[in-house]
């Protein structure tokens, strides 16, 4: 019984929109992001029920929003499922040192983030399935001043483990 491959596939062109806050020591960036990714069963007799699939949009570790990407739905062996979900966070407060990272590293060209993909599945194989199983995929990905993906980060396979 193989995991499921999880792949990351495109962010949009405009990522982040830059507002200034009320408070000096803190920045708020108004955030929408756009997240594709795919799941592969790779499996060739064993389909895979996902209950849920959360995603979550880190910088630099700091969470920027979290939100429910499909609803549940069975995947059939050996086929590939698309996510496409928009993420709209209304406010990311950073302290000072961190945006002024963020905005170094944009201005540089390069900003990173992580996103975490959390599902819970269940696999079937034949007319029995199995126990509920925590999947995390972790996927870190660069993108450049429009937005885009980087080149040498486009079609990245994740890291999946179980919990």
């Amino acid at each position: 019984m193989s995991s499921p491959n999880i792949y990351l596939r495109n962010l949009p062109k405009k990522y982040v929109r830059f507002q200034e806050a009320g408070i000096r020591t803190h920045q708020t960036t108004a955030h929408h992001s756009i997240l594709r990714e795919t799941a592969r069963n790779p499996n060739q007799h064993i389909g895979i029920y996902y209950m849920s699939m959360v995603g979550s949009i880190f910088y630099e570790d700091q969470n920027m929003g979290s939100s429910p990407l499909m609803d549940p739905f069975y995947q059939e062996p050996k086929t590939t499922t698309i996510v496409y979900h928009t993420f709209n966070v209304a406010t990311l407060t950073v302290n000072s040192r961190r945006w002024k990272e963020f905005m170094d590293n944009r201005q540089q060209g390069t900003v990173v983030f992580r996103i975490d993909i959390m599902a819970v599945i269940r696999f079937k194989v034949s007319t029995w399935g199995s126990k509920h199983h925590k999947m995390h995929a972790n996927c870190d990905v660069a993108v450049g001043q429009d937005g885009s993906i980087l080149p040498a980060w486009k079609n990245k396979k994740c890291p999946v483990y179980f919990t």
